[in-house]
């Protein structure tokens, strides 16, 4: 009997995760194969759903000042947090309304500190969907002193390698900024970076990833953190080495699949992983922008094969046509 691991992220605003590895799992198994999946993120938004949801709730100060109510995980000594919950653009009312010059993390560095008074020694920090480009100041501001942290295993989880000082240019218009603030940005990032090495010894000039976040990775990484693939966090939390072990085809998905996708986010982690056990990989994408994957992953975009209406408004069922199909020309 053959075998098939279903390993989707989310479509963002059209399919959640579980709902599409759900239907290929549903369709593997109606055609005779064995089937299993999890459902996973590349280590931004979305990764505590994937962890099992979140267990406790904590008002901390928004990214603008405002306070907010954010879900946080506590497994034991393990902290899980996503910044987005505390610090997110959606929070600040979407790129129309958020002050990119006064958004900050404050609220990610309070929630930290509520972690580590209720006996966290781990803490993982999802990165991804932030408001701010403050380098992570507002974080420092509202976590235990540095000496106080040293006790804590501090994990930062993000995909993108983006310098401490380009986070400005790179993500800083997706969150309002014109520019002429990203200039102001990346100057106040500049002498963060001169700061955080003369005052922690820490240099995070040219640190890939340490621009996660408007540079919130960076900070936390001069307050004692290191940055890890969240993909790779995620992965090895839900068992995927596991999973992959015999297995003759893995399916995943994302929304969008373009050149980044295959640098640190989930359907590239879920192509390495396969590669390393030489299991071929299908992708079921929204849309396909000229990215151009490994030679083990065949790419199905569902905009191109039912259009654009089609694939935005009913991804699920199209999924599981799309596999379907190929699943009964593999046995055949």
């Amino acid at each position: 009997m053959p075998r098939l691991v279903a390993v989707f992220d989310k479509f963002r605003g059209t399919a959640a995760a579980q709902e599409l590895a759900a239907i290929a799992i549903n369709e593997a198994t109606a055609l005779g194969w064995d089937a299993t999946g999890v459902p996973l993120a590349d280590g931004g938004e979305g990764s505590l759903d994937v962890l099992g949801g979140a267990n406790k709730k904590t008002v901390v100060t928004g990214p603008d000042g405002d306070p907010v109510e954010a879900e946080w995980r506590l497994e034991g000594q393990t902290a899980f947090i996503e910044m987005a919950a505390a610090s997110g653009l959606l929070l600040a009312g979407g790129a129309e309304e958020n002050d990119p010059l006064s958004a900050d993390t404050l609220g990610t560095g309070e929630l930290i500190a509520t972690a580590v008074e209720l006996g966290a020694r781990t803490v993982y920090v999802f990165l991804g969907g932030s408001a701010t480009t403050d380098g992570g100041f507002g974080a420092i501001r509202g976590m235990p002193p540095r000496a106080r942290m040293k006790g804590i295993e501090l994990i930062v989880a993000c995909d993108v390698k983006t310098r401490f000082a380009d986070a400005a240019t790179v993500f800083g218009p997706q969150k309002g900024a014109t520019p002429a603030q990203v200039k102001l940005l990346t100057r106040r990032l500049e002498r963060l970076q001169q700061i955080y090495h003369e005052e922690y010894g820490v240099d995070v000039t040219e640190l890939p990833g340490a621009g996660a976040a408007g540079g919130l990775a960076g900070g936390l990484v001069a307050m004692g953190g290191s940055i890890e693939s969240g993909f790779d966090v995620l992965a090895e939390r839900m068992g995927l080495d596991e999973l992959l072990q015999d297995a003759d085809l893995v399916v995943t998905g994302e929304g969008k699949l373009d050149a980044t996708s295959f640098q640190g986010k989930l359907v590239g982690g879920v192509s390495s992983w396969a590669a390393g056990e030489s299991v071929p990989v299908l992708a079921v994408v929204g849309v396909d922008d000229r990215a151009e994957p490994p030679d083990h992953v065949e790419v199905i975009s569902l905009t191109e094969r039912f259009g654009h209406d089609a694939a935005m408004s009913s991804p699920v069922p199209l999924v599981g046509e799309v596999l379907r199909e190929r699943l009964e020309g593999w046995s055949s």
